[in-house]
């Protein structure tokens, strides 16, 4: 599975991380919405943003290769009830494990760790929906609009040491600068 990013569902504001197939060609997208926090973390990993102090993610990251074990894969494995669930398959001295994780958790360590994520087919063929070009090329401005209202929503969980507000003006800036690199201008308003 390719990692597309971190969405914002409208109206409701609910983040959802976007995978998409790789394999067959068919491109099918795997929506799974995930709270705010493990949003931010799966979205600060792919900007490269490295917090002063280890975070939870960054965290198990550290403990992982303390103990010797390494994340040799993240599987989406079924959704029961609208809960998605995953596996983690770790690598250590004594052999594989493996450990059942949210998806969202396994995806943020993914990401810190450069390691695969994989879905079961049966879970494709029950809650993957198939992605035309059109809505694969959102409107640069919309998903602008869309992540602002998801750091407004962020910056409110902790107003009073500011931590998430730094990192969520941190993750604006990245995806302004990132938006203006893509396209070569920047959008309506951000000029």
């Amino acid at each position: 599975m390719e990692l597309l990013g971190v969405r914002v569902e409208l109206p409701a504001n609910t983040p959802v991380v976007m995978l998409r197939e790789t394999d067959d060609g068919r491109g099918r997208v795997l929506p799974i919405l995930i709270g705010g926090p493990e949003a931010a973390a799966i979205h600060a990993a792919l900007e490269g943003i490295v917090p002063p102090r280890p975070l939870t993610h960054d965290l198990a990251v550290v403990l992982l290769a303390t103990l010797g074990a390494r994340l040799d894969k993240v599987v989406i494995t079924e959704v029961r009830d609208h809960t998605f669930f995953a596996e983690m398959h770790l690598r250590t001295d004594s052999g594989e494990a493996v450990v059942s994780s949210r998806p969202s958790d396994a995806i943020a360590i993914a990401v810190r760790t450069a390691s695969p994520i994989f879905a079961t087919e049966s879970l494709l063929d029950e809650a993957a929906v198939e992605m035309s070009e059109t809505e694969d090329d959102d409107d640069e401005e919309a998903i602008l609009d869309e992540f602002r209202d998801f750091l407004d929503d962020v910056r409110a969980l902790d107003p009073e040491r500011g931590l998430a507000s730094g990192i969520s003006n941190l993750l604006l800036n990245r995806l302004e600068n990132g938006i203006r690199t893509a396209s070569g201008s920047p959008p309506p308003g951000l000029d």
